[in-house]
């Protein structure tokens, strides 16, 4: 443990699997106390006890839906009156909704990813913002995605959040910057839920992207996109701040085909 984030307390939402199993465990092995959250509390306490003892840092479970206010203002208390305060909040929890065309999307999967995403970030960092101006700065990371940036197809409500995201990451790093409090984004392409959920879906998704990722492989949570949370949260990130990071590979260069294989069945409104 090289202790780069020693005596730092961080919130990691969806810490217990995918892609934030693996930021969790790297935010803990730089020293990092932790408060991992997810609808999945069981699986939040047993990540938990995981860190604990690998990595001998402080670590606590709780079950939280990022897309009801209550939960969100309950998570951030309960991380103040663990460990004493609260430096880093990364936002990583997010939903993908039935991969169905736009014209099929209900309002309610609309109103749901809206409310894991966009709606959950901003009482998530709503919250933490006093914390983090009494502790005379923090770091908040918010997650977009390169599914945003090319447009991919079913994704449309997903698109739309992780692009509000980025609208929101950028005016709370010009109007917190005051207090020291640096906030950013990044657009990881890792072996996470969402990516595996791609895996399962689309035939060849996974040959296809690592085929054409300049580094000819797909990321992994814990050493790829790990440590990019851990230079944002810690000082080595001092002056950085309203800034989105692609952090896939080089994957956003070429992008990825995203067109369903069963499109005339889509457009049926068949499955």
């Amino acid at each position: 443990m090289s202790g780069m984030l020693e005596g730092k307390v961080a919130i990691v939402t969806g810490g217990a699997k995918g892609l934030g199993h693996g930021i969790s465990r790297r935010l803990a092995r730089e020293g990092a106390s932790l408060l991992i959250t997810g609808r999945d509390g069981v699986a939040t306490e047993r990540v938990a006890e995981e860190i604990r003892k690998e990595f001998g840092t402080g670590a606590v479970g709780m079950s939280a839906d990022m897309g009801i206010k209550d939960d969100v203002l309950a998570m951030v208390q309960r991380a103040v009156d663990e460990f004493g305060g609260l430096d880093i909040l990364v936002n990583n929890a997010s939903l993908l909704s039935d991969g169905v065309l736009l014209e099929h999307k209900t309002d309610e999967m609309l109103k749901r990813t809206l409310e894991i995403g966009i709606w959950g970030n901003w009482w998530a960092m709503q919250a933490a913002f006093p914390h983090m101006k009494a502790r005379g700065g923090g770091s908040v990371i918010n997650f977009s995605s390169i599914d945003a940036q090319t447009g991919a197809w079913l994704h449309s409500d997903y698109n739309i959040n992780k692009l509000g995201i980025v609208g929101l990451t950028r005016s709370a790093a010009v109007e917190w910057g005051r207090f020291n409090i640096r906030v950013n984004a990044i657009a990881p392409t890792g072996l996470g839920q969402v990516f595996a959920k791609l895996v399962d879906e689309v035939p060849g998704f996974l040959e296809n992207v690592v085929a054409t990722n300049p580094l000819k492989r797909a990321g992994d949570p814990e050493n790829d996109i790990g440590p990019v949370v851990v230079f944002l949260a810690s000082d080595m990130s001092r002056f950085v701040t309203g800034e989105m990071i692609n952090v896939d590979g080089g994957q956003n260069l070429p992008g990825y085909v995203s067109i369903p294989h069963n499109l005339d069945e889509l457009e049926k409104g068949e499955t």
